[in-house]
C-alpha cells in the first residue's frame, strides 16, 4: 500500500475506535464526508468490507479489529516516540519520567524534590509497577532496577549499590507476639509476604526455605498492601531498611543479613543519556543513593 493512503488508515482507525463517523470527523477536524470517502477508498484498496454500517455508526468486522489493534500500537509507538523526542531538549524543563518499584521510593522522591527545587519548569511523572517499562520506546527516561544486571543493548546500566532488607513488625504485633529470639522461634512466628511464590527476591527465597508456608497469613500482589498489612501488626514482614527505619510505628526484629541484600542499577537509554536532563535526573539520584542508610555502595 502506497504512502498516501495514511490519511485513509488514520480515518478508518478513529472510526474504528470511537465507532461514528461524526466523531472521528470531530477529533481529525474534517468534514464528515471526508471520512466516508476515506474510509470506502481505503476498503477498495484492501478489496475488504472493514465496517459493518448500521444507523447507530460503524462497528468494525474481523478485519477493521484487526486495523484497529494495529493502529493503536502505532500511535502508541508515535506517543513513545514524541516523548523520547521531549526528553532530548537542551533544557531542564518539561516532563521528566522516572520508574522503579514502590519499594525503592524512599530513595527516589527524595531525589525527585531535590530535583524539582532546582529545575522548577520540570513535570515530574513516576511510575510504579513490577513490569520493566521499556526506556528504548519513550516510556521512561530513567529508571531503577532491583536484581540482576540489566542486559539491553541500548541502555547505558549504572550501579547505585546494595539495598538492605530487614524484618519489621508493628508494635502492636510485638505486644501481642513478641520478638523472636532464635531462627527456631522466628519460623513459628506470623508473617506477610508477596503474593508471587515465585519471587526471585533473595528474602522471599529465604522466607520459603525457612518458614513454614502456613505461617505465611497475608499476601498481596501490591507492596503497598504487604507495607500497610505489616504496620496492622498482621505479621513481621520484609521492607528496605531506609523504609523500615524511617517509620516510628514499626521495630527492626531481624537486621539485615547480606544474602537480603537487593542490586539497584540506574538506567537510561544510550541516545538519551547525555541529555541536560537525564544527566541532572542521574546526579541527583546518585546523590540522595550516597545519603541513603540502608544503602551499600558498591
Amino acid at each position: 500500500m502506497s504512502f498516501d493512503s495514511w490519511d485513509e488508515i488514520r480515518t478508518a482507525f478513529h472510526v474504528a475506535r470511537i465507532g461514528t463517523v461524526s466523531g472521528a470527523a470531530e477529533v481529525l477536524g474534517v468534514h464528515h464526508a471526508t471520512v466516508i470517502r476515506h474510509v470506502d477508498a481505503l476498503e477498495d484498496k484492501l478489496g475488504t468490507k472493514l465496517f459493518q454500517r448500521h444507523p447507530r455508526g460503524y462497528t468494525p468486522t474481523e478485519a477493521g479489529q484487526q486495523l484497529l489493534s494495529v493502529g493503536q500500537a502505532t500511535e502508541d509507538q508515535f506517543s513513545q516516540l514524541a516523548a523520547r523526542i521531549a526528553g532530548a531538549g537542551d533544557e531542564v524543563t518539561g516532563e521528566l519520567i522516572v520508574t522503579s518499584l514502590t519499594a525503592v521510593s524512599v530513595l527516589v522522591l527524595p531525589a525527585m524534590e531535590k530535583l524539582l527545587g532546582e529545575y522548577p519548569g520540570l513535570r515530574l511523572r513516576y511510575l510504579t509497577d513490577q513490569r520493566v517499562f521499556r526506556l528504548e520506546y519513550g516510556e521512561a527516561h530513567v529508571a531503577i532496577r532491583a536484581g540482576n544486571r540489566p542486559t539491553e543493548p541500548d541502555n547505558v546500566v549504572q550501579s547505585l549499590g546494595r539495598m538492605q532488607n530487614a524484618l519489621y513488625a508493628s508494635h502492636a504485633y510485638v505486644e501481642r507476639f513478641g520478638i523472636p529470639r532464635s531462627k527456631e522461634e522466628l519460623a513459628k512466628h506470623r508473617f506477610v509476604s508477596n503474593d508471587n511464590r515465585d519471587s526471585r527476591a533473595p528474602f522471599y527465597r529465604w522466607l520459603r526455605d525457612n518458614v513454614p508456608d502456613e505461617q505465611v497469613v497475608f499476601r498481596a500482589n501490591e507492596h503497598e498492601s504487604q507495607v500497610d498489612a505489616i504496620k496492622a501488626g498482621l505479621g513481621l514482614g520484609f521492607l528496605t531498611v531506609p523504609m523500615g527505619r524511617a517509620d516510628p510505628t514499626l521495630e527492626e526484629v531481624v537486621k539485615p543479613y547480606d544474602t537480603w541484600d537487593t542490586n539497584l542499577w540506574l538506567v537510561t537509554h544510550v541516545d538519551l543519556h547525555r541529555t541536560p536532563k537525564v544527566q541532572a535526573a542521574v546526579k541527583a539520584i546518585k546523590e540522595q543513593a550516597a545519603r541513603s542508610d540502608g544503602l551499600i555502595l558498591s
